[in-house]
C-alpha cells in the first residue's frame, strides 16, 4: 500500500482559511505529513472543486494563487474511473455523495491508497481509507 496521501478540499480549505472551524486541526495534519515526506496528490476533480470553493469562500485573489502555486500534484482521472465511479454513485444511491467523492475514492482504490485528508464524513462513510483530519 502507498504512504501517498489525497488531500481532499475540504482539508486545503480548513488549512488556508484561518476562520474555518477545522483549521487548527487542518494545520497540524499538515505539518505532520510534511514532517514524515509523505508523498501527497489531488485528483483534477478535486483541483476544479477547491478552486470552486476557494473562489466562492476567500475570494478570487486567493483561488488563483492556489491554483496557479501548483504545490500539490495532481493526477487525471481516467475515462474508466469516471465510468467506475458514476456507477458506485448508482450502487450507493442511498449515500449522498458527489461526483468528486465517487471519483477521490476510485482513485485511491486504483492506486491503493489508503490514506485521504479531509474532513469529509463521506470519506468515512465509504469505509476503505484512512481518513486524516476527521476526528
Amino acid at each position: 500500500m502507498s504512504r501517498s496521501v489525497l488531500w481532499d478540499s475540504s482539508a486545503i480549505l480548513a488549512l488556508l482559511d484561518a476562520d474555518d472551524a477545522d483549521h487548527v486541526r487542518a494545520a497540524g495534519v499538515a505539518r505532520q505529513l510534511a514532517t514524515e515526506k509523505r508523498p501527497a496528490f489531488i485528483t483534477n476533480y478535486i483541483e476544479a472543486e477547491t478552486h470552486a470553493l476557494l473562489l466562492r469562500k476567500l475570494g478570487r485573489t486567493l483561488a488563483r494563487e492556489w491554483l496557479l502555486a501548483g504545490g500539490l500534484a495532481v493526477i487525471r482521472v481516467l475515462p474508466e474511473e469516471e465510468l467506475r465511479a458514476k456507477e458506485l454513485l448508482v450502487r450507493y444511491s442511498d449515500k449522498d455523495w458527489t461526483l468528486c467523492d465517487a471519483i477521490s475514492f476510485v482513485a485511491m482504490d486504483a492506486r491503493r491508497v489508503r490514506y485521504a485528508f479531509s474532513f469529509d464524513r463521506h470519506f468515512v462513510q465509504y469505509g476503505r481509507f484512512e481518513v486524516l483530519g476527521v476526528e
